[in-house]
């Protein structure tokens, strides 16, 4: 007997919760062969008793069936870490095909959040990356209108045995799911924190996203269950902040930095990005009026040892963008698009530098 017979033989068990073979999923290790004995590590997403003998059992019967029928085993099984941040990709239960992960948040509302991180799907989407987008502010649903997708709903498709939702998909390129697909636009969503809670670990664990370079999540605004569900469940690579540049949302945005700085959430912040940095005329775009103060948010972002991802201007026709359904980004030569494409090439450059030496996206 060899380990490549015996990966072969394992590649017939599949782990209950993950739905993938236990060597595809990397579950397997430390393999020993002694005459017919082999002895190896196994991790499992379930440790409870009754699940544990029922993998150990079909790895006994799938090895005696396709190695050697005389085999005995060892196995020594693990739990995986309940962290999905700790686990390999091919381990995590839930967008196990997205590359990275990224969180979008605000200390407070009315800074652009969801401006910001529409535009960045739409860039990184021009730029040829597989890019999906979840709309996790439960309360107040902004992508269907920024995307033009109000009329859209989401599809349902069987893959395997489980129903699964399938999501939006923009005329940019960028897949999409939102609340405000389910509710009718005229209607308030009003939901006590369990409800959003349970509305957002949908979004992880009955969408079917496939294969993904960048998932975006646009969160509320503020910290509260959303964003502590949004930890627990998914895979962050990284958080962005969005702040305008006066002290009143600085103050709220120095909290949403250190919330993902906390011990027990511990998310690399990849960045503030100040949005509506200085007003600019769209007849003279040489005059730059700070409205809002200026280098407010560049400079908490010297001071909290962060990067600055971009300064994005208050021009006339982001807005004008937003509501009719065309991020403002994909706009030809202008200055807005512009300072767009260079906040997404920061959060890339941003997202390479933590994953190093993994991998690199340019």
């Amino acid at each position: 007997m060899t380990k490549e017979e015996i990966l072969k033989g394992l590649e017939y068990v599949v782990e209950p919760d993950l739905k993938k073979n236990i060597v595809e999923a990397g579950l397997v290790s430390n393999i020993k062969i002694d005459g017919n004995k082999v002895s190896f590590n196994l991790a499992v997403s379930n440790p409870a008793m009754h699940n544990r003998k029922r993998i150990t059992d079909a790895c006994d019967h799938y090895l005696q069936m396709h190695v050697n029928k005389d085999i005995e085993t060892d196995i020594s099984v693990s739990a995986l870490s309940s962290d999905p941040n700790e686990r390999e990709d091919a381990q995590r239960k839930y967008l196990s095909e997205v590359k990275h992960v990224i969180a979008v948040a605000s200390g407070k509302g009315g800074v652009g959040k969801s401006t910001v991180t529409a535009n960045l799907a739409a860039s990184l989407a021009k730029q040829g990356y597989k890019v999906g987008l979840i709309d996790a502010d439960i309360y107040g649903p902004s992508m269907p209108m920024m995307f033009d997708t109000v009329h859209e709903k989401p599809g349902v498709k069987d893959f395997g045995d489980k129903r699964m939702i399938t999501p939006v998909e923009s005329p940019w390129g960028v897949k999409i799911i939102s609340i405000g697909y389910f509710a009718d636009p005229e209607q308030a969503v009003v939901w006590r924190g369990p409800m959003a809670t349970k509305a957002l670990q949908q979004m992880f664990r009955d969408v079917y996203w496939g294969e993904l370079d960048f998932m975006l999540i646009d969160l509320p605004p503020g910290t509260g269950d959303v964003h502590l569900t949004l930890v627990k469940e998914a895979p962050l690579t990284g958080a962005i902040v969005v702040s305008t540049p006066q002290d009143v949302a600085l103050a709220d945005a120095k909290k949403g930095v250190a919330m993902f700085q906390l011990k027990e959430i511990n998310v690399p912040v990849l960045g503030i990005v100040e949005n509506m940095s200085y007003f600019m005329p769209e007849d003279m775009p040489d005059k730059k009026y700070y409205i809002f103060g200026k280098d407010g948010a560049k400079n908490l972002a010297e001071d909290l040892k962060v990067t600055l991802l971009g300064q994005i201007p208050l021009v006339q026709s982001v807005r004008e963008a937003g509501d009719a359904g065309r991020p403002a980004v994909l706009q030809a030569d202008t200055p807005q698009a512009k300072s767009f494409e260079g906040f997404s090439k920061k959060v890339i450059d941003e997202v390479t530098r933590i994953k190093q030496p993994e991998m690199n996206l340019n």
